[in-house]
């Protein structure tokens, strides 16, 4: 069987690889590009164990075809740190105990990160929507949602930091 050659984005890098076309994008970028943050939890689409972000979008990627990713752009929980500086998401999972055996771990960072990309102020309820697609045996919600409420501020705080160094570099 012939691969099907595919170019994308992955965490900002350009990528290539060959797929086989039954290949999803979660055994991707596990098998072909070393990717191992997003785990396979069900390969139904159920737990958001394997939530990447796809142009912007978030999905599980136990659904999505390794080859639908030409030309697109992948986000994953790899490409949330600035080198050693981890996301404020990551950091306030970490203080708040937001994880125990890690399978869960990446989809709700991504889920928690793509909410935050649109809304950095959201309200507990949205919160817990937005995580909803997320199950997780372990901790509980209640120190994802705290841990995820805190990351909004500091989203927040560096947003407003943003904008300042924008207008005084106009100035």
């Amino acid at each position: 069987m012939k691969g099907i050659p595919v170019s994308t984005t992955v965490n900002g890098d350009d990528v290539e690889f060959v797929c086989d076309g039954r290949e999803t994008l979660l055994d991707v970028l596990r098998n072909h590009l070393g990717l191992i943050g997003a785990k396979e939890g069900c390969g139904t689409g159920d737990c958001g164990a394997c939530s990447v972000m796809l142009d912007g979008q978030l999905v599980c990627s136990c659904l999505v075809l390794g080859a639908e990713a030409e030309g697109r752009e992948i986000e994953t929980v790899e490409g949330m740190a600035d080198g050693e500086k981890l996301h404020p998401l990551q950091q306030r999972f970490l203080e708040h105990a937001a994880l125990q055996c890690g399978i869960c771990t990446p989809g709700f960072l991504i889920a928690a990160k793509a909410l935050l990309d649109h809304n950095s102020s959201p309200s507990e309820s949205e919160i817990r929507y937005a995580l909803a697609g997320n199950l997780c045996r372990c901790t509980g919600y209640d120190k994802i949602v705290r841990a995820v409420r805190a990351a909004a501020g500091d989203v927040r705080r560096q947003q407003k930091a943003r904008a300042r160094r924008k207008a005084a570099a106009q100035n």
